[in-house]
């Protein structure tokens, strides 16, 4: 199973202008809640940086059906030890950007296997912006509840300490490239 978008055809220019080399290279681990942009923000990294790019969620599902499906079946247990998984097959690979589930860093076993090759950005946006990026809320299961914009609230208030741990970007009034933009400039790029 292909775990890859091969974004490799772009130059490596910016690396070696940082001085690293294909040998040298770290991971980006991208993590927030849903909506706040992991996987188009790093689409746009992997490209710029000339790394491969994966989405966790996206390997989850080509193995297992939709999110939404795999929680109805297997429940939240069984999801985050699929994202276990996932995090052991990537452990020590190295030129990758990750966008990663939005609780799949808070958990010690996912952030072990990631965090010691990696640089780990968090994409944070206020609740109302992530409502409206999320827009339809059935097909994700931590919300599909009678309020979501409350569940949002809650949720993020319960991640907020495992989420601040890690250097953080902004995404609320950005587009896409600005806040790849910011991530690179926070890595000092």
């Amino acid at each position: 199973m292909k775990f890859v978008t091969n974004t490799r055809s772009c130059s490596l220019g910016l690396l070696a202008s940082v001085g690293m080399g294909p040998a040298a290279q770290r991971n980006l681990v991208l993590t927030g809640f849903m909506g706040t942009g992991k996987t188009t923000v790093g689409r746009i990294l992997a490209e710029r940086l000339g790394y491969d790019f994966v989405d966790t969620d996206a390997v989850i599902e080509s193995r297992a059906g939709p999110i939404h499906e795999i929680f109805a079946r297997d429940g939240e247990a069984g999801f985050r030890e699929m994202e276990r998984a996932v995090a052991r097959e990537l452990a020590g690979r190295a030129g990758l950007v990750i966008a990663t589930g939005g609780r799949m860093m808070l958990d010690p076993e996912c952030a072990a296997c990631l965090e010691p090759g990696a640089d780990v950005i968090c994409l944070t946006a206020d609740p109302e912006t992530i409502i409206e990026r999320v827009g339809d809320t059935g097909p994700r299961p931590l919300l599909d509840v009678p309020d979501p914009p409350a569940r949002v609230r809650e949720l993020l208030a319960q991640r907020a300490e495992g989420y601040g741990r890690f250097a953080a970007v902004d995404t609320g009034g950005r587009g896409p490239r600005e806040v790849a933009d910011a991530v690179l400039a926070r890595l000092g790029l």
